[in-house]
């Protein structure tokens, strides 16, 4: 079975990319618009890791992760914010959140790739 990829941002053409890539490389990626969405999503498909923005309407990806690690489903998945962001401040809150990792935008895929291949062997 094929590992599930839940991949979060407000940008149709980032979530797009981020679905080719690693729909190619084999994962099963699941889409949201947003943090609320996302949040559905979550309990939905429960996946093996997750790859969310940080700007985004309604909820914000650092909300999203201090509310994914507060659910059942969220406490323990990895968790990648995938950003423009490179402030560090940002980039402590995520990880005092729990986030896993931090890759900029715009971003390689092959380097993606690679960091999803690194958490999920």
């Amino acid at each position: 079975m094929s590992k599930c990829v839940l991949a979060i941002d407000d940008s149709l053409t980032i979530r797009e990319l981020v679905c080719f890539v690693l729909g190619n490389a084999g994962y099963d990626v699941q889409l949201a618009e947003d943090g609320v969405e996302g949040l559905e999503r979550l309990s939905q498909c429960k996946p093996d890791l997750i790859i969310t923005d940080v700007n985004m309407p309604r909820l914000d990806g650092l909300g999203f992760i201090e509310k994914a690690r507060t659910q059942d489903a969220g406490k323990a998945v990895p968790i990648l914010v995938l950003t423009t962001e490179s402030d560090a401040e940002k980039k402590a809150r995520a990880r005092a959140a729990g986030a896993t990792g931090w890759i900029v935008k715009p971003f390689n895929p092959t380097q993606l790739l690679e960091t999803v291949r690194r958490i999920l062997p």
